[in-house]
């Protein structure tokens, strides 16, 4: 078993990297909003970006109830390379496909971060808080390679 200091250690480093994984999601997802010509695709996307604002809120609030401060605005190389990438199609015209495709490697990016912290000790409640954002995202996932699908 991890002594306090350890586990402590290991929620924050966990929760930041989680973060900064949403963080990355919420810019994505509100330039994507920004950029999809479909309305009701760009109404779920930045509805998704505020929501991506809403877990890290959650997050955030367990790293304060543990002492802990608050994460820089930033986020990650890799997503801010893949906003780009999402600009420059939309600026190429290359269409709604291209950024719902751009949307689900992001999707399944965020996933795959909320699979590895899972995979760590952490304490119950923050257990629970992240398995149940990490269903949510599953679920978005799921909706935006149904969306890709239907865009071929």
């Amino acid at each position: 078993m991890k002594n306090p200091s350890a586990t402590h250690q290991n929620v924050e480093d966990t929760l930041r990297s989680i973060i900064v994984s949403l963080i990355d999601a919420q810019k994505g997802f509100q330039r994507l909003g920004e950029n999809l010509k479909d309305e009701m695709f760009k109404k779920y996307f930045l509805w998704e970006s505020l929501k991506r604002a809403a877990f890290r809120g959650q997050l955030e609030a367990v790293l304060h109830q543990e002492g802990m401060r608050d994460i820089v605005e930033g986020g990650t190389l890799g997503g801010a390379i893949s906003r780009m990438w999402a600009s420059l199609q939309a600026k190429l015209h290359e269409g709604d496909l291209a950024l719902l495709i751009t949307a689900e490697q992001a999707e399944i990016d965020t996933v795959q971060s909320y699979r590895d912290a899972l995979d760590k000790e952490l304490p119950l409640p923050v257990r629970q808080l992240l398995s149940s954002q990490a269903a949510f995202i599953e679920g978005s996932l799921d909706y935006i390679r149904s969306a890709r699908n239907g865009s071929k």
